[in-house]
Parts: C-alpha cells; structure tokens; sequence
C-alpha cells in the first residue's frame, strides 16, 4: 500500500514552512496580524514542557527495579 506524499509528517511541515515565507514575504501585514496567534502558541508550548518532563521522570523513576538504582547511572 502506497503512502500518499502530503500525508507524511514531514512533507506537512515543510510545506507549512513553504507557505509562511510566500505569505510573510507577498503579504507582510498578514504577518503581522497573526502575531498574537504565534504568540500564543509559543506560550502554549512552554506551558506544556515542566508537566511533560515531571511526567517523564516520575515514570523513569517508578519503572525502576530497584530503588536502590535510582540516580545511578
């Protein structure tokens, strides 16, 4: 069965990529319009970093066999 090329991941972003250069470069006040958007997804992606790396250690710790091999590396 034959993947179909737009439904990879990376091709999706490179052509999202693509398209905000063509749209920031022809259509600058666009741009600048969209800013509180960008901006929030940026504060929303630092609002999600500290929970998923508690969440990551807390799992690498509680799969340990022993405690005594916690912080041993």
């Amino acid at each position: 069965m034959k993947l179909s090329l737009f439904k990879s991941l990376y091709v999706q972003v490179l052509s999202a990529i693509a398209i905000g250069i063509l749209l920031g470069h022809f259509y600058p006040e666009l741009g600048a319009q969209m800013k509180p958007f960008g901006d929030a997804f940026v504060k929303l992606i630092k609002m999600v970093i500290a929970p998923v790396i508690f969440c990551t250690v807390v799992t690498g710790i509680a799969g340990m066999e022993s405690m005594k091999a916690v912080g041993r590396t």
